[in-house]
């Protein structure tokens, strides 16, 4: 089968041809139909020798929907035809978390190695992917898989941010996102839908910013430190009651931080690298931090339930497997309108 494959330390994504996967007891094999691209690819890629743990050739493909082709021995909650969606976060199904439901933080998985497909397990950018078990596996039923495989990442990483800072979010508040690309144009939609507050948007390019007010922003602006000062006008004075960094370096966690009322939420989504100093003085009184990871399964079923009742719609363009090395060039490039989705087998 052809696969998507970083297999060299500074290079560049390649098509390979490489062996048909063979399913396993517990394990189920897809018939790939939608694969996302993510900045988190990009950011894998780029590491240095020592610092990249995930393993060469990689399969590339966090975000992944795909037809259930075959089921392994033990499988029961699936069957061949089934139409379904990956859940990323992959962890041990045994600990504390993970009878959560969280298996986004399992406390076992650096332990026991146990890595997402796509970063670190061969991930969904190929005709052909094996799920490790059919617990990370959620039914699209009559959701478009092409439309909506984004969802998985670009989707529920916002949608868990965000509701972790609702009870903050009433009728009045106003919260602010950082970066409208990818994550940031699923968030804002995810804010309109199910809080009170005013949507504020932040992005260097007029483009995303024209794309932020067409899916819900109540006002935006460019992401500069003249920004602190308007989210301050628009507030009163007051500050933002929540700030979603969905890029991370260190300019815009440090707009963030600026901006941020008295008992705000700062919340780092992006892995740009940037790091937040807190103290007492350095930020506004009991402004709380967080840097979340992905969400919850029952998080994912949440959101596609957004999608479902049409309150949230994924921007993409679509490539075909051939085309995919050209899909990151743009992402690379910050050409990409909203997500690529890559179809493997389109």
């Amino acid at each position: 089968m052809k696969a998507l494959q970083y297999r060299e330390i500074g290079s560049r994504p390649e098509v390979v041809s490489i062996p048909d996967p063979q399913v396993g007891p517990g394990q189920v094999l897809l018939k790939v139909t939608a694969a996302g691209v993510c900045h988190s690819d990009e950011f894998i890629m780029s590491l240095p020798a020592e610092a990249y743990v995930y393993g060469l050739p990689l399969t590339l493909g966090h975000e992944g929907a795909g037809i259930v082709e075959a089921v392994g021995e033990g499988v029961s909650g699936v069957k061949p035809g089934d139409s379904v969606a990956v859940y990323g976060p992959w962890g041990c199904g045994r600990c504390h978390m993970c009878a959560q439901g969280k298996e986004n933080y399992c406390l076992n998985a650096e332990a026991e190695g146990i890595r997402p497909p796509g970063l670190g397990a061969p991930g969904s950018m190929a005709e052909y992917m094996i799920v490790d078990n059919e617990r990370h596996l959620v039914p699209l039923g009559d959701l478009d898989p092409v439309k909506n495989v984004s969802l998985t990442d670009a989707g529920l990483t916002p949608y868990h941010a965000i509701k972790t800072s609702l009870p903050k979010l009433g009728a009045g508040t106003t919260a602010v996102v950082i970066g409208a690309g990818g994550l940031g144009h699923v968030g804002i939609q995810i804010l309109r839908a199910i809080s009170g507050a005013t949507v504020v948007a932040l992005d260097v390019s007029d483009e995303k910013l024209d794309l932020a007010t067409q899916v819900g922003a109540q006002h935006t602006f460019l992401s500069n430190p003249d920004a602190v000062g308007a989210v301050r006008d628009l507030t009163g004075g007051r500050g933002a009651n929540a700030v979603f960094d969905f890029v991370g370096v260190q300019p815009t966690v440090e707009l963030a931080s600026a901006m941020a009322g008295t008992e705000g939420d700062v919340t780092i989504v992006g892995i740009g690298g940037g790091a937040l100093p807190v103290g007492f003085g350095r930020i506004a009184y009991d402004v709380a931090v967080r840097t979340p990871y992905w969400g919850s399964r029952a998080e994912l079923i949440e959101t596609f339930d957004l999608a479902r009742a049409g309150s949230v719609e994924v921007e993409i363009e679509t490539y075909s497997l051939d085309e995919a090395p050209k899909a990151y060039e743009r992402l690379h490039e910050g050409k990409i309108r909203g997500r690529a989705v890559i179809l493997p087998n389109g």
